[in-house]
């Protein structure tokens, strides 16, 4: 099970819709076993956001730390693929299934690079069941338990598929942080053709979105684009057309750069709604904070790997979404790279076999150079 190809499939057939548990960690432990890795399996968490079942896995003793995380959790198919999401399938160079590319394929060829280079350093793996979902057991869960085994790695790469054309042209050494925030301006109900009877709570809340929309919270940095605040719902539940109604309500989303904090954010936005609606309850909830991995040792590790095998030089990005990625970054120097992301989340996700074979390879010397020997 450290042919690449083989574990994808075998991964990928074990259907794993977040929240995963069970026989994708099976096929995962019985990979990692024969190739030397002591493998830890755990569920933590209750309802609502669990049980999520996670797994770390350690190898060696001693020298440079060299870790991979990632997900073994999918979102769900969908319908209208050509063959069934959970039954691998190779066409044409392709290699078909829901999570070949988010992210078990990246999973198989990083433990088919760790079956090549066994000499040297320490060599870990931090999988969760759980980071397409709401991710509160997963990976924060994982570090908990590395913490209380005093295990620390010195680096780690995130396996999520952040290549854009080509395999390689992309590393993502930072993520903008996200904050999602609920307004809600209460009113009383009353008829609309006695207004002075009534409260009407939209007028409250259309002036302090426009306020907020009005905000610039900056301009970008060096590394980040410029921070935004988007509304993304706005609600009243009002069926009828004569009636004045008590609550009206709103969402914002609001992605932001290492110049903020989500809390602080947060703190700003309730300022504003309470000004023109003393009333109004706001709440908020930060699913992650910007990080940066300066350019370093790290990022030069992997980028050289990747010019070494495929001739690119690759970019360094902060670009996209969030990941797991910004758990990590408080523990150790995280960078993330692995395949294309053209078609993750998407029906037909697939990834070509010679890739998967080419992130083996690029794993491999990442590894080696993590792991050798300080001169």
């Amino acid at each position: 099970m450290t042919d690449v190809l083989a574990l994808a499939q075998a991964l990928i057939a074990a259907e794993s819709v977040t929240p995963a548990r069970g026989a994708v960690f099976d096929v995962l432990e019985a990979a990692l076993l024969p190739i030397g890795f002591e493998v830890e399996r755990f569920v933590a968490g209750e309802a609502p956001d669990g049980p999520v079942e996670n797994l770390l896995a350690v190898r060696g003793e001693g020298g440079t730390h060299f870790a991979f995380a990632g997900h073994v959790d999918v979102v769900p198919p969908g319908s209208g693929w050509t063959s069934d999401a959970f039954e691998p399938e190779v066409r044409d160079g392709l290699l078909f299934g829901r999570g070949a590319v988010d992210m078990k394929g990246a999973i198989a060829a990083f433990v088919a690079a760790a079956a090549l280079v066994t000499d040297g350093g320490t060599t870990s793996l931090i999988i969760t069941g759980d980071e397409e979902g709401p991710a509160t057991f997963g990976t924060r869960a994982l570090i908990d338990r590395m913490a209380a085994r005093n295990i620390r790695p010195d680096m780690c790469l995130v396996g999520e598929p952040t290549s854009a054309a080509r395999l390689g042209d992309m590393i993502k050494i930072g993520r903008r942080g996200s904050v999602n925030i609920w307004i809600y301006v209460p009113g009383r109900q009353g008829h609309v053709a006695y207004p002075h009877l009534a409260d009407n709570p939209i007028p409250r809340l259309v002036a302090a979105l426009a306020e907020i929309d009005g905000i610039v919270l900056d301009e970008g940095t060096d590394w980040f684009q410029p921070s935004n605040i988007e509304v993304t719902d706005i609600t009243v539940g009002n069926p009828a057309t004569n009636v004045i109604p008590a609550l009206a309500s709103a969402r914002l989303s609001i992605r932001f750069n290492d110049l903020h904090r989500g809390a602080d954010l947060a703190r700003r936005i309730e300022e504003v709604v309470l000004r023109y609606a003393p009333g109004a309850r706001v709440e908020a909830k930060v699913s992650g904070e910007a990080f940066l991995t300066a350019p370093g040792a790290l990022s030069t590790i992997v980028a050289e790997a990747i010019e070494a095998r495929t001739g690119i030089v690759t970019e360094l990005s902060t670009s996209g979404g969030t990941s797991d990625a910004r758990f990590l970054s408080a523990v150790c120097p995280v960078v993330e790279f692995g395949l294309l992301n053209a078609t993750m989340h998407k029906l037909d996700e697939a990834v070509a076999v010679e890739d998967l074979r080419l992130l083996t390879g690029i794993y491999a010397d990442i590894l080696r150079r993590a792991l050798a020997p300080a001169v």
